[in-house]
């Protein structure tokens, strides 16, 4: 099973941020959110060859995560 992380999806937007569809996704995986928005002025200046008025970023949970069962008391 492999574990929860967060990868940044680079964004193309019409003028004033209208419709946005995913352009891309950067390769990295970062281990929290906080790292990956960390990260998105450097992804941003790397995709901008990308043709869209305006571009940006949105970092995305990807893996599995675990649900914790309730158990029942034997007896």
């Amino acid at each position: 099973m492999e574990p929860l992380y967060f990868v940044m999806a680079i964004m193309g937007c019409g003028d004033a941020g209208a419709v946005c569809e995913q352009a891309r996704v950067e390769p990295i995986r970062y281990r929290t959110a906080l790292e990956c928005q960390a990260a998105m002025p450097e992804a941003l200046a790397r995709n901008s060859d990308l043709s869209f008025p305006e571009i940006t970023g949105a970092c995305q949970q990807q893996g599995m995560r675990m649900a914790k069962a309730k158990t029942r008391p034997r007896g």
